[in-house]
């Protein structure tokens, strides 16, 4: 069936979810008096996204037929011949892209019916994670700018909204601030980059800007002498930064872990961390035309996909381990954009979105089990008490390390080999961090994985809450935006409303059919779909048209070369270096924390710098805290006192009072009420006219 879609079914793909969104949170909340209850708000977003979901895979079989869609939908308005529009480019990218995002979403709203059951604020939570669908299936089908603009500006606002959903709790408050701010700053470049090429394409249509490549590439920025593509990518590339969380503006994603368990996995897994990854890839045509953009954007990847994952073996925090091993996987993402091995990314962003949704909900299941603890040293042996969540969690864990057969060693694999035929600069130190990353992915994984699921059962103890206490300590003792301490009762507590921990003598039990149920079908995705997809995906026909690689840059054809078929690859791959580095982690981390614990007590001990320097998260937060946080204090400090108090309310404001006062003080003194003192005036008065009339006898 090639030819076109229908716009009409692919407009309701969005409008469905927003339909759901605004019947939870204009009826179902106290603002508009609670209209419907919290069965119409769950019924109707999650009706509103499984409609999403049904439409996008219809349209991803339809798109694998060869149908297309690329049309403009609505004019807004026309400046100047430049046009702006509501428009969609559906085509194989944006399909397999609305199907993960509706999937996971449809997951992720299934699982809050039982994750935020006592919560107070369901109705408006259900609105706010529909309404986050709708602005992420906009940035995804946009065939412009301004929508895609629109769609990215829109997931950092409905995510700064489900941050804070506990807006009394100081540090959800202080996450959610944080992670709005470093999303402008990423923000500030890509909508420099988007003016840059607007400016010079004159449209903001993909279609019309990607047929003025050649162009774009032969200008240079006015007045130096540097590309203007190579630029305008870059600047691009600082928005994806900010949204997919890249060195140095990860910091907001730790963080963003005081939102809900679900909007974790919504988060981190499938939607707005990926937004920068899906858009460096639909720019390919032209991200192709700078290597200086791309060693850029593969250095960067390389270092977020080592230093967080270090970062990931010091964590206590069950929702933080899996935080820090997306920074890593968005790192590795990264690298293979600069490898230009774009539908390699976009493939292990589609694997790593089931995987990662599984293990944030995995680790919600994890924490309802334990009465909201968070801290892994409570825990051990659930394995026997809570089966499905143990089993599904072992399963997303093999999948991220890259286990052979399991739907991540396809995509991670592929990553590894991408970068190793790339000779980019910075590609044998990106080289280095993507092997050296695989052996940490698997340590940290499979500690969490051996603390929470094995060994001696530490919750139910009448004093084990010190080690939560010290775990947190840091976490809970946030700062607020004006620096001040700001001490959160329970900063790693998920609902403050509930007793924290097991009590003495209590056992952790099961989670509900709707916890688990979205888990196992996360689990199949999880574990299949690497093998059946890479086929068409990096080698087949999935992306002709849609992606494109310089001739210049043959990593993919290297890949294809090697590629046998997916079970070939999976047995050869127990011969390579990644297999055993993998394998190297998990027996680590297994001897570290079951058989022998004292060696990583040992460790930190004789490495108390090294521990203090991941503990604090490389200063990073230090340090904008200090130059920028410090520098604004400063230079706002500066602009109120001299600025405002000084200039506006001392000089223009209070010295015109001053001035009017005096005026009138002066003036006051002629106005004495006696007759004759007015009688002089007038006699002086005409004395002065004739005066000027004698002296001036000319004067008209």
């Amino acid at each position: 069936m090639a030819g076109q879609l229908n716009p009409q079914l692919l407009l309701a793909v969005p409008l469905a979810p927003l339909a759901g969104s605004a019947i939870a949170g204009l009826l179902g909340t106290k603002f508009f008096g609670n209209v419907v209850g919290r069965k119409v708000s769950h019924t109707a977003t999650i009706l509103g996204v499984l409609i999403a979901f049904v439409i996008s895979c219809m349209t991803l079989s339809a798109v694998m037929d060869g149908a297309t869609y690329n049309a403009t939908l609505y004019q807004w308005m026309n400046v100047g011949g430049l046009k702006l529009e509501v428009g969609f480019m559906v085509d194989s990218l944006t399909a397999m892209m609305m199907c993960v995002v509706t999937f996971v979403s449809l997951m992720v709203h299934i699982y809050t019916i039982g994750y935020m059951a006592e919560d107070e604020g369901y109705n408006r939570f259900f609105s706010y994670i529909s309404l986050f669908t709708f602005s992420m299936l906009m940035l995804v089908m946009s065939n412009n700018f301004l929508q895609l603009f629109f769609g990215w500006e829109a997931v950092g606002l409905v995510s700064y909204l489900l941050i804070g959903f506990w807006y009394t709790k100081p540090t959800a408050i202080y996450a959610n601030m944080k992670a709005f701010l470093v999303n402008r700053v990423g923000d500030f470049g890509f909508i420099l980059g988007i003016g840059l090429l607007v400016a010079n394409a004159g449209s903001m249509n993909y279609v019309e800007v990607f047929a003025k490549k050649e162009q774009l590439a032969a200008m240079l920025l006015p007045h130096t002498d540097w590309m203007l593509i190579t630029v305008a990518c870059i600047c691009l590339f600082i928005g994806a930064m900010g949204k997919s969380a890249q060195f140095p503006l990860h910091v907001w994603l730790p963080d963003s872990m005081e939102g809900p368990t679900p909007i974790s996995a919504l988060i981190h897994a499938a939607t707005m961390v990926t937004a920068g990854i899906f858009m460096v890839s639909r720019m390919s045509p032209l991200f192709e035309l700078s290597d200086t953009a791309l060693s850029f954007i593969m250095v960067i990847g390389s270092i977020t996909a080592l230093f967080m994952g270090f970062l990931g073996i010091i964590q206590n925090d069950i929702k933080r381990v899996v935080a820090y091993s997306t920074l890593s996987q968005l790192g590795y993402m990264t690298v293979a954009l600069g490898a230009s091995a774009y539908s390699v990314a976009v493939f292990h962003l589609m694997t790593h979105a089931f995987f990662k949704a599984l293990l944030f909900l995995a680790a919600g299941s994890v924490i309802i089990g334990m009465h909201h603890d968070q801290d892994i040293r409570n825990m051990g042996g659930l394995r026997k008490y809570m089966p499905i969540t143990w089993i599904t969690s072992l399963l997303g864990s093999l999948a991220l390390i890259g286990t052979p057969f399991f739907s991540g060693f396809y995509s991670k694999d592929s990553i590894i080999e991408a970068v190793q035929a790339s000779h980019l600069p910075g590609a044998g130190f990106a080289q280095f961090a993507v092997l050296a990353g695989v052996f940490v992915t698997a340590f940290y994984s499979f500690r969490m994985y051996f603390l929470v699921f094995h060994g001696k059962e530490n919750f139910g103890h009448a004093h084990d809450d010190h080690h939560a206490h010290d775990a947190h300590a840091k976490d809970a003792h946030a700062k607020d935006a004006h620096g001040h301490d700001a001490h959160a009762d329970d900063a790693h507590d998920d609902h403050d409303a509930h007793h924290h921990g097991l009590a003495p003598g209590q056992k952790p039990h099961e989670s509900p059919l709707v916890v688990w149920l979205p888990l196992v079908l996360l689990a199949i995705p999880s574990v299949i779909i690497g093998f059946f997809s890479i086929e068409p995906m990096l080698f087949g026909k999935f992306f002709d048209n849609v992606i494109f690689v310089n001739e210049a840059h043959h990593a993919m054809e290297e890949l294809r070369h090697e590629f046998h078929s997916p079970f070939a690859m999976a047995l050869h791959a127990l011969m390579t270096p990644p297999f055993w580095l993998a394998l190297a982690g998990v027996v680590t981390s297994y001897v570290f924390y079951m058989v022998k614990p004292a060696i990583p007590a040992a460790i930190k001990e004789k490495a108390s710098a090294i521990y203090t320097l991941l503990d604090n998260k490389y200063y990073m937060d230090r340090f904008n805290e200090i130059v920028f946080a410090g520098g604004a204090r400063l230079l706002g400090g500066g602009l109120w006192n001299i600025g405002d108090k000084g200039l506006i309310d001392g000089l223009v404001v209070n010295g015109s009072a001053k001035l009017v006062g005096w005026f009138s003080k002066v003036i006051r003194q002629l106005q004495s009420g006696y007759i004759y003192h007015y009688a002089f005036v007038m006699i002086l008065g005409v004395m002065a006219f004739l005066a000027y009339t004698v002296l001036f006898p000319f004067a008209k």
